[in-house]
């Protein structure tokens, strides 16, 4: 038996139908490709919700059985529990590698402020107040270093925590003074 293709007839109001169709096709190609990006077309990467494992459901749900636990020994009991590190049993990394040295309690943490930094403030009493209040350190209760990293144009009497050798030069050269705040 041959089968039949019916084939539509073509007339003067299925070719009107055509024409505009092929006109708004065109519109659609001169569009720009890139289309700005923004919260109101955002799409969700294909993958990214991945679907929950649905365990211990007979064989025919390919996690039925062992529950994807594979067979037997330690990682496949309920209320395995390992410490971050665990080598199965075999001495772990960190007991294996020799330890030395240690980290000091008194270690002194200094804000930095170089000379350069100075030459910005228009005073000539300058303090960690001042410096916090300009924008120069974070915060005035911690200790502040004064560093020698530039020039001094002014003669300027700074208050700090400790200073470097050349800053401290540079400083006296200029006819400032110095003022070690004691903590």
């Amino acid at each position: 038996m041959k089968k039949v293709i019916r084939q539509k007839k073509v007339t003067k109001t299925t070719l009107k139908l055509k024409k505009p169709l092929k006109a708004s096709r065109k519109k659609a190609e001169e569009k720009p490709a890139v289309e700005k990006i923004g919260i109101h077309n955002l799409k969700v990467p294909a993958g990214a919700h991945k679907r929950k494992r649905i365990l211990g459901r007979g064989p025919s749900s390919g996690h039925g059985k062992t529950s994807t636990r594979g067979s037997k020994g330690q990682t496949s009991r309920a209320g395995r529990h390992f410490y971050l590190g665990f080598e199965g049993g075999q001495t772990p990394i960190i007991r294996r590698i020799p330890k030395r040295g240690f980290t000091s309690r008194s270690k002194k943490i200094y804000q930095i402020v170089n000379l350069d930094d100075l030459n910005r403030i228009k005073e000539t009493n300058i303090a960690p107040d001042l410096l916090e209040q300009k924008g120069i350190i974070k915060d005035k209760t911690k200790l502040v270093k004064i560093l020698g990293d530039g020039e001094l144009k002014n003669a300027i009497t700074i208050s700090a925590h400790a200073f470097s050798k050349k800053a401290q030069e540079k400083i006296t050269k200029s006819g400032g003074k110095l003022e070690v705040i004691n903590v």
